[in-house]
């Protein structure tokens, strides 16, 4: 049997070179990409194949592998895990990356000494496996290298031919550039994570009141956004609860909630005022600046109690959900808002405040729209479905409430930031 021409092998190799770019492009996570690229070069560069993605900035290290025999994954399980850096592994690895080039191991030691395999599971494991020659390929972008593809032949399988090793070459810088890719959005995601949380803070105490807030990211598959929660007390007595969500996702968006949480804040803790003008002196702050951010928001003030125990919740929306009412009898009422204009729209129209009152017992919730959007449903489906998923908790603590309404409505995580707000008047 005669093999393929020149052109065919040609054709093949282009075609196994887009098939890893196209295959890798699609995905943000290090770990899914490292897995990909090593079942991508098995069984058509080696018998088995490890990516390691060394540790950096933060991020763990991570290794992946893959086996054309399916049964032979748990020996290569057992030999990762159990293996120890011996001086001549370190040796052909640092070769790799210094030099960026492939390093071949040609014949691999069957009998590694038991400074690199431990007796028992491991060194049985490494046997099984029969490796005979590998060859070390450097992962690099960007003029940095982060990790290696190693790729292992074993039994009567012979050494890559030196067009295999150009291959290889080339298929791991193509599976780099795809990991460094991932990498780079790791570490953006965990820069706009650890500034959220860190504006994120715990609700002040109040007499006579419970507070409670969640804030729950985004899945690993979406850049976090921009919602954010506050609550804080005024000057006057009364307490501010404020909610809202930056339009934009990852580390802008963490930025731009940042400038907006404490625009609102210092603004309304500064000339306590109602609602609405709080969110117009906001609006002009944004048109001043030109910062370009965009952003829906409630602000809600809760004043002090009357005579019987019952507070005024007065409260204004930039384009947000209604605030909802949760009574101890079970009852559930949306308190609708007009329809206003979202933040740093720079529209001329003036706001205006809604009111109502709260009693002994009762409880007010904010929530942003990934608490209600869930499964991409319309806003009005989302809202009757948060109301059903209410009744039968108003007799709850706040912090009871929040946590049986986030396993009722989103149990296994959301494609969308989540952050929840209730405030519960303690009954007399």
């Amino acid at each position: 049997m005669t093999g393929p021409t020149p052109e065919q092998a040609e054709h093949e190799r282009v075609r196994f070179l887009a098939g890893v770019t196209e295959s890798l492009a699609e995905l943000l996570d290090t770990g899914r990409a490292a897995d990909r690229l090593a079942r991508l070069v098995v069984p058509r560069l080696a018998d088995w194949a490890t990516v390691t993605v060394l540790a950096g900035d933060g991020a763990p290290g991570r290794t992946a592998r893959a086996h054309r025999d399916p049964r032979r994954l748990a020996d290569v399980d057992t030999y990762l895990a159990g293996r120890v850096a011996a001086p001549r592994d370190q040796a052909a690895l640092t070769a790799a990356l210094r030099s960026g080039e492939p390093v071949p191991v040609d014949p691999v030691d069957l009998d590694l000494g038991p400074e690199a395999l431990p007796e028992g599971p491991v060194r049985d494991a490494w046997r099984r496996l029969d490796p005979r020659s590998g060859l070390l390929v450097p992962l690099q972008a960007r003029g940095s290298a982060f990790g290696v593809l190693s790729l292992v032949c074993t039994g009567d399988r012979p050494p890559l031919t030196p067009e295999e090793v150009d291959l290889a070459a080339q298929a791991a810088r193509r599976g780099a550039l795809a990991l460094d890719n991932t990498r780079r959005y790791g570490r953006q995601l965990r820069v706009a994570e650890t500034l959220q949380h860190s504006l994120l803070t715990p609700p002040p105490e109040r007499a006579g009141l419970q507070i409670a807030v969640r804030y729950r990211p985004a899945g690993s598959h979406a850049l976090v956004g921009g919602d954010w929660y506050d609550a804080v007390a005024q000057p006057d007595g009364a307490t501010l609860l404020v909610i809202g969500d930056v339009t934009g996702h990852g580390v802008e968006a963490a930025a731009a909630m940042a400038q907006l949480r404490s625009a609102v804040r210092t603004l309304a803790y500064d000339s306590p005022d109602s609602p609405a003008r709080t969110l117009d002196r906001v609006d002009r702050v944004l048109s001043g600046l030109h910062t370009g951010t965009l952003a829906t928001a409630l602000v809600a003030r809760l004043e002090l109690p009357a005579a019987d125990g019952t507070r005024t919740l007065r409260w204004s929306s930039a384009g947000h959900l209604p605030p909802l009412l949760v009574a101890p009898d079970a009852a559930v009422r949306v308190l609708s808002s007009p329809a206003e204009r979202l933040l740093g729209t720079q529209e001329p129209a003036r706001r205006s405040d809604q009111q109502t009152v709260l009693r002994p017992g009762e409880a007010v919730l904010l929530v942003t729209d990934g608490l209600v959007e869930v499964g991409r449903q319309d806003v009005d489906t989302g809202m009757a479905r948060l109301v059903d998923a209410l009744h039968g908790l108003g007799g709850l603590s706040a912090d009871a409430l929040c946590d049986r309404l986030l396993t009722r409505v989103v149990p296994d995580g959301t494609d969308d930031d989540v952050a929840v707000l209730a405030v519960r008047l303690l009954p007399d």
